[in-house]
């Protein structure tokens, strides 16, 4: 088990990332010398170089100079030229899901939220109950949370909450007393094989979990059903029937689209709610969190009291602006078939005249694998308008593209409007040439489109 305590300085290849970003927050408020290199600046560096890190753009050998420990993304190749030079020199290296595992073994509390989708949502959720009920938890999220300026804080209780990533099996470095699991789906197949790996990767997931630990687990995702059977930790469910220990009933939508619901336990009602998200999927993920601070003893008049005042994370149906027109400008981070239909059903809700979707699909092997359920993704939408796909990690070697995804929509629902452009210029005119008032844009994707909703806005201000 690696032992932190035994280093002083530390270098993070890929800082900029937003999951090691935040462990070198953690070790810079710890007193440690932190360096790091990534490829570019961003806002994220230039926050980390103000809180006392060396960044270096590139990556070279000679910017490992004096580090004994060596920490990298999953982003980052093994022949990445600064880990071959902290091989030749005998530096230990360790990935940062082994870093946040020796960080998570000193909390009394450590709390990880894994599922295949809505992790930072449900991660800020638990965060918040258990901040605003005065935890102090230190606090690690894979987006920008408004209440704590940013993706990570440092706090002095004995609560740790973080995402769990299933990518590359990171999350079984992870050192849990708490597991939420709110689902399992096909993902990451550039890296799992299919459905089954995935789920024997999350139920050794669950297996770590101590028999005096908890795992809060969906019950109707079936995959995650199958892996909480012979757990021998505590097994606390959530979901839609009285089956569940916490469930909720009496849905219903208000004039904005946003949820209320009850929510009941042991027999009992607790309460009454009403989210300032849309969708049932922030149902869910607001249960999990109910689950999780109502276990740690927080009472249920302060998890309301949080829940109902969470307005979301960045890029989580984020509303960016409004034209001068009356179009009203949202982005979001859903980046699978499984996320935009549960993104495009949410905002269904919302009023709108027409539903845009600006989508651009995130890697090509994602875009390959799961190319069917891409194309039968968008039905809730009345325009689509298709952006080129993000590469991210990935090099073009299938040659797909975006546009065939188009045809591909066209031939399963001849009766919808998509198109596809190569540039984020000519989406953002078309739609300033062709919303209407009252119509809902949503810009979606895990790469850059939210880039087209700024633009957007900037050449409404220039009309």
């Amino acid at each position: 088990m690696l032992n932190l305590r035994n280093f002083r300085h530390i270098h993070c290849i890929g800082i900029g990332g937003i999951g090691l970003s935040a462990i070198a927050e953690i070790f810079l408020t710890r007193g440690y010398r932190v360096t790091g290199s990534d490829m570019k600046e961003s806002d994220i560096t230039d926050k980390l170089v103000r809180r006392g890190a060396a960044v270096y753009l590139g990556h070279r050998a000679e910017n490992i100079a004096g580090a004994d420990l060596v920490v990298y993304s999953t982003a980052v190749a093994q022949d990445n030229p600064e880990i071959v030079a902290a091989m030749e020199s005998g530096i230990p290296i360790a990935s940062r899901a082994e870093v946040l595992g020796a960080l998570m073994k000193e909390y009394e509390h450590s709390i990880a939220i894994a599922g295949t989708h809505g992790k930072t949502t449900t991660t800020s959720m638990v965060s918040l109950i258990l901040e605003n009920y005065g935890l102090d938890p230190t606090i690690l999220v894979g987006g920008n949370l408004l209440e704590i300026n940013g993706n990570v804080k440092v706090g002095s209780g004995g609560y740790f909450v973080t995402e769990a990533c299933e990518y590359m099996d990171s999350f079984l470095y992870l050192k849990p007393q708490i597991e939420i699991i709110l689902n399992i789906d096909s993902d990451h197949l550039d890296y799992f094989k299919d459905i089954e790996h995935i789920a024997s990767s999350f139920d050794r997931f669950a297996k770590l979990v101590p028999e005096d630990g908890t795992v809060i687990a969906f019950a109707a995702n079936p995959f995650v059903n199958s892996i909480i059977d012979d757990l021998k930790s505590r097994v606390i469910t959530f979901g839609f029937n009285e089956n569940c220990s916490y469930y909720a009933t009496d849905i219903e939508f208000n004039s904005s689209g946003m949820p209320s619901f009850q929510v009941h336990h042991g027999g009992e009602t607790l309460c009454t709610m009403q989210l300032a998200i849309p969708g049932e999927h922030n149902i869910a993920n607001a249960l999990a969190a109910f689950a999780c601070g109502h276990s740690l003893g927080v009472p249920v008049e302060s998890i309301v009291s949080t829940l109902e005042s969470y307005t979301g994370t960045q890029r989580r149906f984020d509303v960016v602006g409004v034209t001068r027109n009356g179009v009203t400008i949202v982005d979001d981070y859903a980046h699978h078939p499984t996320e935009i239909k549960a993104t495009l059903n949410a905002a269904r809700n919302v009023p709108h005249n027409e539903l845009w979707c600006l989508f651009q699909p995130h890697t090509y092997t994602r875009t390959l694998a799961l190319f069917d359920e891409f194309a039968e993704s968008f039905d809730a939408a009345d325009k689509i308008v298709m952006a080129e796909i993000y590469a991210a990690r990935e090099k073009n070697v299938y040659r797909i593209s975006s546009k065939e995804l188009v045809n591909e929509i066209k031939r399963v629902r001849p009766d919808k409007d998509a198109y596809y452009f190569s540039n984020f210029e000519e989406i953002a005119s078309f739609v300033i040439n062709n919303a209407r008032s009252g119509d809902l844009v949503i810009t979606m994707g895990a790469g850059d489109i939210y880039k087209v909703a700024e633009l957007i806005l900037e050449k409404d201000r220039l009309q």
